[in-house]
């Protein structure tokens, strides 16, 4: 007879409704773990159970990891999934949930470990034979910077060891702009993620930002779903993404996809993980970036061009209740886009704006999808991500996925609060956007400068 699992669900907003709704899919029960700002939304009001962890704040509450996993254990729970963010690339998780006897719904702590701190992970890209960005290790302080960028050449850019999504990246073009950064991007880095290590990486113009959707078994064997191109960018930021990655030729497709696998595939990996690279679209070379050991934001492209439901799959696959599938079946076929609506202000330098909801009007129809978490009346709180939904369209082929998005950004209503939506309109009216000449600094040399909020 199959075990009966209870899940709980470490995670607030769309990702904690997706989880939710995953695991019902598949007959499996629900805990959710929210903040006091998040006892009354959408997930919580979907969740078989809720428990208040604590304050709005996210360290007494997400990012409390003896609180979370003492409620998963004391409401009779069998398995937690971190969704992304919060905590979710923290190895004592997957630590403290062995140790309670907690599946963990995600990769190993060894495997975060090895591939989590940024600068080991290009050790294990290194050694599995992927090509890599000139850099550093570890640095130790300025003057160790200063050599290393003498060594490899500017433009360099500085990067936090201990995590990603922007923070602690500044690009320095000589010696006294790094002076000035160095200390900068330190103090970034340690408020972010508590740890100010840093790194340095040779700066490649004009880059392309693409990644590749993997899932591990643990056991060695791993499969992969497509590519995704984020070069649609704010500061590091994604804003944009594709599925497939319309500027690869067959060849360095095939080649990216591959290194992807045999990267996690060498160190075991279990669950979902992204591998992402910079990609030189003039001379079609691409070298590693770095793994983010968790399923992210952008994850319903691929879900989109191949018909996989990726969260299911983590849950089902961790649960012992499916296998993964193989290779040879995931096809990818057309073309998906996605674009995050962010409740903040573009034309007051994309301000966060908090507040409640009055109008909620999401679009529908042929190839559209909206992620959510919000409906009319939500308040969004100022605590969290300013993400309110993702709007996703797919298409036949990337045209047809445009014209879809167009329109579905024109009928996207919010009242109440300002979002990105008229900047997003403007990104994919652009003639640039629409003929694929982009880089992950397009958006703030090429569109910022010009533009002007509705």
């Amino acid at each position: 007879m199959e075990p009966v699992h209870r899940l709980f669900v470490a995670n607030r907003g769309e990702i904690a409704l997706r989880i939710i709704r995953a695991a019902h899919a598949a007959g499996v029960e629900t805990v959710l773990g929210v903040s006091q700002a998040d006892r009354d939304g959408l997930p919580a009001r979907e969740a078989g159970r809720v428990l208040v962890l604590g304050p709005a704040a996210s360290r007494d509450s997400y990012l409390n990891l003896d609180l979370i996993v003492h409620a998963a254990t004391s409401s009779g729970c069998t398995a937690l999934h971190p969704g992304y963010g919060f905590l979710s690339e923290r190895p004592e998780l997957s630590e403290l949930c062995a140790q309670a006897g907690l599946i963990f719904v995600g990769p190993r702590a060894e495997s975060v470990r090895a591939v989590g701190d940024k600068i080991s992970a290009k050790r294990v890209a290194r050694d599995a034979g992927i090509p890599l960005t000139r850099g550093s290790d570890k640095l130790r302080d300025l003057a160790h910077a200063l050599e290393v960028a003498s060594d490899i050449g500017y433009p360099v850019i500085t990067k936090a060891s201990a995590g990603g999504g922007g923070r602690g990246m500044i690009v320095a073009r000589n010696a006294e702009e790094l002076s000035k950064a160095f200390d900068r991007a330190q103090t970034t880095a340690r408020e972010a993620f508590g740890d100010d290590s840093l790194y340095l990486e040779a700066y490649v113009e004009r880059a392309r930002h693409l990644e590749v959707q993997v899932v591990g078994d643990g056991e060695g064997r791993a499969v992969h779903f497509g590519e995704r191109d984020c070069s649609l960018q704010r500061r590091y930021q994604k804003m944009i993404e594709e599925a497939p990655a319309a500027v690869l030729p067959p060849d360095a497709r095939a080649q990216l996809r591959q290194a992807a696998v045999d990267l996690l595939s060498s160190i075991k990996y279990r669950n979902a993980g992204t591998v992402e690279f910079l990609y030189d679209e003039e001379r079609q070379r691409f070298s590693f970036m770095e793994v983010n050991a968790r399923i992210q934001v952008e994850h319903p492209v691929s879900e989109e061009v191949t018909g996989c439901d990726l969260v299911r799959l983590q849950l089902e696959t961790a649960l012992g209740m499916r296998s993964l599938p193989e290779q040879a079946s995931i096809e990818v076929s057309g073309h998906a886009i996605e674009a995050r609506i962010l409740a903040e202000d573009p034309a007051r330098n994309f301000a966060p704006c908090p507040g409640r909801i009055t109008r909620w009007r999401p679009p529908t129809g042929p190839g559209v999808r909206v992620d959510s978490a919000v409906t009319e009346g939500t308040m969004v709180p100022p605590y969290y991500d300013s993400m309110i939904a993702k709007l996703i369209v797919r298409g036949a082929n990337r045209e047809q996925a445009l014209q879809r998005l167009e329109a579905a950004l024109a009928r996207f209503e919010v009242g109440g609060l300002a979002t990105n939506i008229p900047l997003l309109k403007a990104i994919v009216a652009h003639e640039d956007f629409r003929a694929n000449r982009l880089g992950t600094q397009w958006l703030e040399t090429t569109l910022l400068p010009t533009f002007r909020s509705e």
